[in-house]
């Protein structure tokens, strides 16, 4: 039975990532509150937030910590230009974030989302070789499989079809080199003793066109939305090298993986690298509020650090950048990471999920593997566990086990033929057992019903 909200929402509300067709037989789910890992609907089901809500929430909804303060932030300053007026909790975020992120990395630049941060960096990339003295890097290296948002120029170095092909011709001209793909590698080699020639892939490329490129852009150790595919630290350290050997810049687009998810606070760490630019969003205010950053090095900087009259200044804004409240919030969640240690806390909870898992779902048919890096976790689906051959796109297996663990309580939200876990850090060690529980319940329940209909 669709309710009055749902039915106002259909009317007016273009979901995104949606065919809105298929909400005439699904409606959306009205959600009204939000506790912890849960979200309470209009009808006061309970649903646990195993994937944080596209990746953004850390500590959990209506955290009270970070509520409180985005209270006091609005009863002081909700915004102000940045544009020749700052305020304090810019300045300690910069300064935190400056502190954090790995070392050289002493700019920030303010944004409102990851896809604008993607921009950003591009921008700042280009004219950078451009106030050096190199008009002829005018491209950018990307990964097959990659994705760093959906604006044009985002989308321009994103190698997911699905999401970039029909604006082929609005694009730029991207260099594409096949990226990590451990599960089905094409030197056959173990993750665990990975020595990464896929990297050849990228210097072949390099050495054809680095006259020409401006940066190379990844997602460390974790390609999300091309299926959670996940690659060692070995692979950014070499990738690092050769961007040094051939005079191109690194940037990180750790929208995704950074704060925590993948083990340390910022993915980059478990290389030792430093990129020449760093893109950070999803959890850096918790959930709360749209905003991102572009960290970048003072070389950087100072290409752009002139008199006026020489036009060298970044002139690119947002009319939100810097927003207070977002700062504010952001800021609290990195003092709940130092006050609770909360990447020591998910060292535990991840290796408990992690052997949970791979007890729970290893053994399966139709499961081709589960991987995990910090704090996610992914099942990929198979049609034939020996070859590794997916399910056809088209028989949606990953959205009817979506449907399936909704109506057991539990949000999953996949990718294609991956399940995945990205649970909010406050979940507990029995939150965690449920999440994989009814996981494997809606599993099961759709081959059985796939093999009766068969």
């Amino acid at each position: 039975m669709i309710s009055n909200l749902q039915k106002r929402d259909l009317a007016h509300v273009w979901h995104p990532c949606s065919q809105m067709k298929d909400y005439e037989e699904f409606p959306p789910i009205v959600i009204k509150t939000g506790k912890g890992i849960y979200l309470y609907d209009e009808n006061g089901k309970q649903y646990i937030d195993a994937v944080s809500s596209w990746w953004v929430n850390l500590f959990g909804h209506a955290n009270e910590r970070i509520s409180s303060a985005l209270s006091q932030q609005a009863f002081q300053l909700e915004h102000v230009i940045f544009a020749n007026f700052t305020h304090e909790p810019g300045i300690l975020l910069a300064e935190k974030l400056a502190a954090l992120t790995p070392e050289g990395l002493t700019k920030v630049f303010f944004a409102d989302n990851g896809s604008s941060a993607i921009e950003v960096a591009l921008k700042m990339s280009f004219q950078y070789h451009a106030q050096k003295n190199k008009p002829n890097k005018k491209r950018f290296l990307a990964l097959t499989d990659a994705y760093h948002g959906e604006t044009l120029g985002a989308l321009s170095v994103g190698g997911v079809g699905l999401y970039n092909e029909v604006f082929q011709p609005l694009l730029l001209d991207t260099v594409r080199a096949q990226g990590p793909d451990c599960f089905r590698c094409p030197f056959s080699e173990r993750p665990e003793s990975c020595s990464t020639p896929c990297i050849s892939f990228i210097e072949e490329k390099l050495k054809q066109h680095h006259e020409e490129i401006s940066a190379i852009i990844i997602e460390p150790l974790i390609q999300a939305a091309a299926g959670m595919k996940m690659y060692p630290p070995a692979y950014l350290k070499n990738l690092k090298e050769l961007c040094l050997k051939y005079d191109v810049h690194l940037i990180a687009d750790e929208v995704a993986v950074g704060f925590g998810r993948t083990g340390t606070m910022f993915a980059c760490e478990q290389a030792g690298i430093t990129p020449d630019f760093m893109c950070l969003s999803k959890g850096l205010t918790g959930g709360y509020l749209p905003m991102s950053v572009v960290l970048t090095t003072d070389e950087v900087y100072q290409a752009f650090y002139d008199d006026y009259e020489t036009m060298k200044a970044f002139l690119h804004s947002h009319s939100y950048t810097g927003n207070p409240l977002a700062c504010r919030v952001a800021l609290e969640v990195l003092r709940v990471f130092e006050d609770e240690q909360y990447i020591k806390v998910n060292q535990e909870k991840s290796a408990y999920m992690r052997e949970l898992a791979f007890q729970t779902f290893s053994h399966l048919p139709y499961v081709g593997e589960y991987r995990q890096t910090g704090m996610v976790g992914a099942i990929e689906l198979v049609k034939d566990k020996a070859t590794k051959e997916p399910f056809p796109s088209k028989e949606r297996v990953g959205y009817k086990i979506y449907q399936i663990a909704l109506e057991k309580g539990l949000l999953l939200r996949p990718l294609g033929n991956i399940l995945y876990f990205m649970p909010p850090y406050v979940i507990t060690k029995e939150e965690i057992k449920t999440m994989v529980d009814l996981t494997n319940e809606a599993v099961q329940e759709y081959f059985s019903k796939a093999v009766v209909e068969n």
